[in-house]
């Protein structure tokens, strides 16, 4: 008799035939740690299948501003890897998908997936966006956390991969209006949902987390005082592409707010709401946004309301020392009890605990570090992968290893495992690429496209052909430097026979359309 052990190996004696490994391998979900995983895949001889729920990849890094401890912009960091992963040739992206079926051992997986219907086909869009420009319709903007109205027929983000156009069609009014405006003919709106299947000889889980909800938390007055909001929203707050262009102001009145409040540990650390966990980088995450804060507008006064700071990381105790020190962070350790709104002012009204005194505090804006969740998915990715969640309901991975899940061929990397923060999620999407080669060295290699390169021709004694393409970085650099007038210089220059600016050079339209020059 044969058993096994959900973490161990296989007991018993083991006799093994000839098994065809298939050297493909399915990553659910496109963020961070996902494209990490794709990227190395690959370089390791592995044709990768990408499967994402949303429109396009990037997840939740793609919402951020910058990122700890190095104040990094995030989608500087990011894009490079979003084209990379976008014009692989052995990446296959299946955006706006859900895995429905799993069957099969290690080595070969048959996996079942649906396309839903897009409406807008990714191969004839150009994404020029003309279609979102003649919609007539508008929705709550879920990438800007509800800050602002999207169309019904949108792209997520001004970056994003790929970056075609979608129709959510249960807000479209089927007016036509987007169809007629359509050069590339790229609106179906006959388009229907697909269900395909295909082999993989292992699955890498990195659907991420799921931001907790501060509804639940009452008595901080989320969705009910405008000016109480939760720490992603206030990183759309300060991003250059979010509904405010990077502008610091309360969503009450457009005003520039002299003091925000940061409330920690909301939904993290807490037995009310079944969140025991501490969700390992609010307190971060919060220095960062102070830090921030008082770099876009020197005069706020940023506080940070905390029961413990848990800077665990390389450089992180330095960065939240330089931010109470030198860049005017105030921290106060403490318990807040509740919020309240001034309906005058709508201001909001901080009570809290200190030293067995209750204490009163008015600030301007309020933001609510939210921690992480397991993302709603993952109750459904148990039945479906027939893996083993934990007692937090993220997956269950094994004490010495924890990217191996309780099925033999199926991974988990990033948060889905449990929250953590960017580089590592990063590490273990790369780490999830070692089990998986161990598991199908035989098929590496074996499904891989080779790229193929145009003839090269001889220039010499030709002229040379500059193009400038000048990039705003958001307000990176738009901020500070003159580009327009910079671009504008650059065609004086000798040879340059073209120059222009964009707000990101580094996103995939302006990409291709360098390429078609």
């Amino acid at each position: 008799m044969l058993g096994k052990d959900r973490f161990g190996a296989l007991k018993g004696k083991i006799t093994r035939g000839p098994k065809r490994e298939i050297g493909a391998v399915l990553v659910v979900g496109g963020g961070i740690a996902g494209m990490q995983a794709s990227l190395d895949l690959v370089q390791n001889g592995y044709k990768v299948y990408l499967v994402d729920e949303k429109p396009a990849i990037g997840g939740v890094m793609s919402q951020l501003d910058k990122t700890f401890p190095t104040n990094d912009c995030a989608m500087c960091i990011m894009a490079p890897k979003l084209v990379e992963t976008g014009r692989d040739l052995n990446i296959e992206l299946i955006t706006m998908a859900d895995v429905l079926e799993v069957n099969g051992e290690p080595g070969n997986f048959e996996v079942k997936i649906r396309r839903r219907a897009r409406y807008i086909d990714p191969e004839k869009c150009t994404g020029c966006g003309e279609c979102a420009r003649a919609c007539p319709v508008r929705a709550i903007n879920e990438y800007n956390e509800g800050l602002d109205l999207r169309e019904a027929v949108y792209v997520r983000y001004p970056q994003a991969v790929p970056r075609s156009f979608a129709i959510d069609k249960d807000i479209c009014i089927g007016c036509g209006l987007c169809e007629n405006m359509c050069l590339a003919k790229a609106i179906n709106y006959q388009d229907r949902d697909r269900i395909e299947t295909i082999h993989v000889g292992a699955i890498v889980l990195t659907a991420g987390f799921e931001p907790f909800d501060a509804d639940r938390k009452k008595e901080f007055g989320w969705s009910k005082y405008a000016n109480v909001v939760t720490s992603m929203q206030y990183e759309r707050i300060l991003s250059a592409s979010g509904p405010f262009a990077g502008h610091i102001q309360r969503p009450s009145d457009g005003k520039i707010p002299k003091k925000i409040a940061w409330i920690q540990c909301v939904g993290s650390r807490d037995v009310k709401v079944g969140n025991e966990y501490c969700s390992a980088v609010c307190c971060m995450y919060a220095t960062k946004q102070a830090v921030m804060t008082k770099e876009h507008e020197a005069d706020v006064e940023p506080t940070i309301f905390y029961m413990d700071m848990r800077c665990y990381g390389k450089g992180f105790e330095r960065y939240y020392v330089n931010a109470e020190k030198n860049s005017g962070v105030r921290y106060e350790r403490c318990r807040v009890s509740e919020l309240l709104e001034d309906p005058e002012t709508k201001d909001i009204i901080v009570k809290y605990e200190k030293d067995g005194k209750l204490l009163e505090e008015r600030f301007g804006l309020v933001v609510l570090s939210i921690g992480l969740e397991p993302a709603k998915k993952t109750s459904e990715f148990v039945n479906i992968f027939d893996i083993e969640p934990n007692e937090y309901g993220f997956i269950r991975t094994g004490e010495a290893n924890p990217l191996k899940t309780s099925r033999d061929g199926i991974f988990v990397a990033g948060a889905l495992q449990g929250p953590k923060d960017i580089p590592e999620s990063v590490m273990q999407g790369s780490a999830a690429v070692a089990e998986v080669s161990s598991l199908l060295s035989t098929a590496r290699g074996s499904l891989i496209k080779e790229k193929t390169y145009p003839p090269q021709r001889d220039v010499t004694g030709e002229e040379p052909r500059i193009g400038v393409f000048v990039c705003h970085c958001g307000i990176n650099i738009g901020a500070y430097v003159d580009v327009p007038a910079v671009a504008e210089y650059a065609k004086t220059l000798p040879y340059v026979v073209h120059a222009e600016h964009n707000l990101y050079t580094c996103s995939q339209d302006t990409q291709r359309r360098i390429t078609e020059m």
